[in-house]
């Protein structure tokens, strides 16, 4: 999609904000569509700041921000980030120090947010983004099947019990599983990474020598690429978060590893057929536990805004205690924006609606541990994704590789020695800075 401005600031270019406005740029997620429908009580609130809404998918949304807050163009006054661009940005002196202001106002309470999200998005000790919502990872399955199929699965799951459960669960329409197989870092590379980890593999070793080719690394892919083309859902080289929400919440397939945001879709009576009859286990293991990523949607404000003070006023709105009840309150509880604070699973609206995911949302979010993703030391942060620049680009290549061998273009093999080759490239790159 194209850029979209919307907001209280009339027509124009979304370029020229003009007297006190404030430009913010959010991905086009439901939970943030829902932010801009309430924005008219922030505006109330604050007569003297307007707001201007740049929304865009997810690809669109990284590439301009990243464009703008890198060349400090000043197009934007608040952008939506996650935890894989804070501390390299604020590394950089991209992003405005939000401590203090947080700091200034003690209802705000920054000691609420999670803590792992908290340290994810903490540069030297202060935040420079505010997380909007947290997720982690785990497997969702339809429990209706699961009991019509005589099936079952322990709360803990290993990796090859849950492929046991999709075999037998594979049958005519409904796939046993369902799992990204979309070429892109963000898609295909996020549950695959995860695997990986669990298998006791890395991408590199201490000393960044690439480590695509080993066999704790094939053994994962190879799993991952089997399950998913014996008992995965027709075209899954094409399938991401969404087909495969769509995939559960209809009831065509009969389990799915991801998102633990997916509860939005999967509890909602409005977009889910299975409502109520899902059932939740952790991230599953294999050499290694507590294999949950850690991901949020966060906003920051980039050094290059002349609006800072208006800029934080709606940060401070939107990732309040207050917002999250509101929006509990206007829109329903299945519209919270979850894993962002501890305060939320207290609300006693939000309990009733989240009794089945809430524990294992939180216990994953609690154990993910960016900084140490494997077993093995590695010299680069995150579970899902390495939190270093080149990763935008060497993640988009290794996942057309493997979505190329779920499609059975190539194999598993060759998939991963050209990953090798690429990892390598950037590999050396650190080796000669050392």
């Amino acid at each position: 999609m194209g850029l979209v401005a919307t907001g209280c600031a009339g027509a124009g270019s979304f370029t020229d904000g003009g007297g006190d406005s404030v430009t913010i740029a959010l991905v086009s997620n439901s939970q943030m569509t829902d932010a801009i429908s309430l924005s008219h009580r922030f505006e109330s609130e604050n007569p003297g700041v307007k707001l201007r809404f740049v929304t865009l998918s997810e690809n669109e949304a990284r590439a301009k921000i990243t464009a703008s807050v890198s060349t400090g163009g000043g197009e934007f006054d608040v952008v939506m980030i996650s935890n894989y661009e804070t501390k390299m940005w604020a590394q950089n002196g991209w992003l405005v120090n939000l401590t203090p202001y947080m700091s200034a106002d003690p209802d705000y309470d920054a000691n609420d947010f999670i803590p792992t999200l908290k340290d994810a998005l903490s540069y030297q000790g202060s935040m420079y983004s505010a997380p909007f919502y947290g997720e982690s990872s785990f497997l969702m399955y339809n429990k209706k099947m699961f009991a019509d199929a005589g099936v079952s699965l322990p709360a803990k799951p290993t990796w090859p019990q849950v492929a046991e459960a999709a075999k037998k669960l594979n049958r005519g329409k409904v796939s046993g599983i369902c799992l990204r197989g979309k070429p892109g870092w963000g898609e295909v590379l996020a549950p695959l990474d995860t695997v990986i980890n669990a298998f006791g593999g890395r991408w590199f070793d201490e000393k960044w020598n690439a480590q695509l080719t080993s066999p704790q690394v094939k053994d994962a892919v190879r799993f991952y690429v089997d399950t998913v083309r014996r008992y995965g859902e027709p075209g899954a080289s094409s399938s991401g978060f969404q087909e495969c929400g769509n995939l559960l919440s209809q009831g065509q397939t009969a389990m799915w590893y991801d998102a633990t945001s997916a509860v939005s879709v999967l509890e909602s009576p409005d977009t889910s057929t299975i409502a109520g009859n899902v059932g939740y286990a952790q991230a599953p293991s294999m050499a290694k536990g507590d294999n949950g990523w850690l991901y949020t949607w966060s906003l920051g404000i980039p050094s290059s805004s002349k609006k800072k003070d208006g800029a934080w006023k709606f940060i401070q709105w939107m990732t309040d205690k207050k917002y999250i009840k509101t929006v509990a309150d206007q829109l329903g509880a299945s519209h919270v924006p979850p894993g962002s604070r501890l305060s939320t699973y207290d609300l006693p609206a939000y309990k009733q609606v989240s009794q089945a995911f809430a524990e294992p949302t939180l216990s994953a979010m609690k154990a993910a541990n960016q900084s140490k993703p494997s077993l093995e030391p590695v010299p680069y942060t995150g579970v899902q994704f390495l939190a270093i620049p080149e990763f935008q680009d060497l993640g988009t290549r290794v996942s057309q590789q493997i979505s190329a061998a779920i499609a059975g273009q190539i194999s598993v093999d060759d998939a991963l020695t050209q990953s090798q080759t690429y990892a390598e490239a950037v590999g050396n790159t650190y080796k000669n800075e050392r």
